[in-house]
C-alpha cells in the first residue's frame, strides 16, 4: 500500500471532458502493443495467411515500426494465393516514396495499396498460371489501421462497448449490385450457371470462367473485368484499442461478423482464433477451408488480455451522444479532415472502392513530389528515353509530354492493364488538347 507522501505526489485528475479531447486528437499517445493469434482447418488447402508484425519502415529506425497481417483464399489451385503471400507487400512498399515522414506515409498508403495489388496482380499472370485469389491485407502503424481488400476475406474491427464495425467490402457478384454493373458495363458477363433444360442454379457468376467474386489477383482466364483493385479503408482507434478478425469465407459463410466477435470477447488472441474457427465448424461443418487471424491492439500500459466487453444500453447512449454516427454510404476523402467522423470510439480517415485506376491512384501532390516525374505509378519502372509512351488524362491519351501531367504516369504495360480493366480496345486513342 502507498504511503500517504506518495499519494500527495500524484497529479490531480483531470475531467472527462479534457480526456476526451486529448483522446480525439490522438496527442501524448504512445505506440500501442499488438499481439496476434491464428488458426484453421484446410478442406481444399487453398488458404493462407501473413503475420509480420515487427516491419519497419526505415531499417534501424524503431519508430518507424508497423504490423502486416492478411489472409488469401485461393481458388483453381494454390499459386495465386502463394504468390500474393510471398509479394504483394514488398510491392505496396516499393510504391511508398522513401525520406518520409510518418504522418505522409499514412496519407500515401491507400495509394500504394492500390498500386502494390495491381502490380501483384500483373506479376502474377505473366507467369500464365490461371488460380487466383481473394486478398485483405491490414497495415497497423500505431492505432491507425488501413485495410485493402479484393473478393470476400473479410476484416471487422470489436472496439470496447461492443461495437463491431465492418473494415471491408465484399466483392461478391450475389450482393453486390454496384460490382454487377460494374462488370457487364466492362463486357462480362453475369449469370447464373444454366443447367440442361435452361435451369438456372447457383450464385450469380461472372462469364467466361464462372467466378462468383468480381475484383481478385489472378484469374487471368476470367477476363480483365474481374480487377485486383481494393476497397481500402483507413481508421485510427482511440487509445483504448480494439480487436481486428481476419478471416476467409469459410469463417464468415458460415457466422456473422456479431457473433464471430462475440464467441471471442475478453480472450488472448491466439484462443480468440481458435474459437472463431471452432463456432463456425459448429454452424456449418467443415464445407470450405476456414482461416481466422485475430490481432488486438492494446494500450501499452495495460495487459496483453484485453478485457470483457459488455455493452449497456446507457453508454451505447452516452457514445452516440458524443461521437454522432456515420452513414454506411459515406465516404471519407484522403486528407480531408473536416469530413473524417467518428463512428464508437474510431475514426474513419480514408475510404474509397473505386475501381478506376485513374481516380485510385489520383492526383497526390504528396506522391508526385516524392517521386521522378515519369515512373510508372504502378510497376515504379522509369521512363525509358524516347520510348513512345502515353498518359491517361480524364480518358484520353496523349503522348509523353516533356514535362509531368496531373495525372498519374504509367508505362505501356500497366497502361494495357488498366484499358483492359475499364473495357477500352488497345486500339482506341484520342489526340491531346
Amino acid at each position: 500500500m502507498e504511503s500517504a507522501s506518495n499519494e500527495e505526489t500524484l497529479p490531480p485528475a483531470l475531467p472527462l471532458a479534457t480526456l476526451i479531447g486529448r483522446e480525439l486528437r490522438g496527442g501524448g499517445s504512445e505506440r500501442p502493443l499488438v499481439r496476434y493469434g491464428h488458426s484453421g482447418f484446410a478442406k481444399r488447402g487453398e488458404d493462407y495467411f501473413l503475420v509480420k508484425p515487427d516491419c519497419l519502415r526505415v531499417p534501424g529506425d524503431p519508430s518507424s515500426a508497423f504490423s502486416v497481417f492478411a489472409v488469401f483464399d485461393g481458388h483453381n489451385g494454390v499459386s495465386a494465393a502463394v504468390f500474393s503471400k510471398e509479394h504483394l507487400l514488398d510491392d505496396v512498399m516499393s510504391a511508398v516514396p522513401q525520406g518520409i515522414s510518418r504522418e505522409d506515409w499514412l496519407q500515401v498508403l491507400p495509394r500504394a495499396l492500390v498500386a502494390g495489388f495491381v502490380k501483384t496482380d500483373i506479376d502474377f499472370q505473366r507467369k500464365g498460371e490461371m488460380s487466383g485469389t481473394t486478398a485483405t491485407l491490414v497495415v497497423i502503424d500505431g492505432f491507425t489501421v488501413t485495410v485493402a481488400s479484393v473478393g470476400d476475406s473479410r476484416c471487422i474491427l470489436d472496439t470496447q462497448g461492443g461495437v463491431v464495425s465492418l473494415l471491408t467490402v465484399d466483392h461478391r457478384l450475389e450482393e453486390n449490385v454496384e460490382e454487377r454493373e460494374r462488370v457487364t458495363a466492362s463486357g462480362g458477363e453475369v449469370s447464373r450457371l444454366n443447367l440442361c433444360g435452361g435451369q438456372q442454379v447457383g450464385p450469380l457468376r461472372c462469364w467466361p470462367g464462372g467466378l462468383c467474386l468480381s475484383r481478385s489477383i489472378g484469374d487471368t482466364d476470367v477476363g480483365e473485368f474481374i480487377v485486383p483493385i481494393p476497397h481500402v479503408k483507413q481508421v485510427k482507434l482511440s487509445s483504448a484499442g480494439g480487436r481486428l478478425i481476419i478471416a476467409s469465407d469459410g469463417i464468415w459463410d458460415a457466422v456473422s461478423s456479431e457473433i464471430a466477435a462475440q464467441a471471442c470477447r475478453g480472450l488472448p488472441a491466439e484462443l480468440a482464433a481458435k474459437l472463431v474457427v471452432k463456432q463456425a465448424l459448429k454452424t456449418t461443418g467443415l464445407k470450405d477451408d476456414t482461416t481466422c487471424v485475430v490481432v488486438d491492439i492494446i494500450p501499452s500500459d495495460h495487459c496483453s488480455t484485453p478485457p470483457p466487453s459488455s455493452p449497456k444500453q446507457n453508454q451505447n447512449k452516452l457514445r452516440f451522444l458524443l461521437f454522432g454516427r456515420r452513414s454506411h454510404s459515406s465516404v471519407g476523402k484522403l486528407g480531408d479532415k473536416k469530413k473524417s467522423a467518428s463512428f464508437g470510439f474510431v475514426e474513419e480517415l480514408f475510404e474509397e472502392g473505386s475501381a478506376l485506376l485513374e481516380e485510385r491512384l489520383g492526383r497526390n501532390s504528396l506522391s508526385k513530389a516524392n517521386l521522378p516525374p515519369f515512373r510508372c505509378a504502378i510497376c515504379q519502372v522509369d521512363r525509358v528515353p524516347f520510348e513512345d509512351l502515353i498518359t491517361d488524362n480524364g480518358g484520353g491519351y496523349c503522348s509523353a509530354p516533356s514535362t509531368p501531367s496531373s495525372c498519374p504516369y504509367l508505362c505501356s504495360g500497366c497502361r494495357k492493364k488498366k484499358d483492359a480493366m475499364e473495357g477500352k480496345r488497345s486500339n482506341r486513342s484520342t489526340a491531346c488538347t
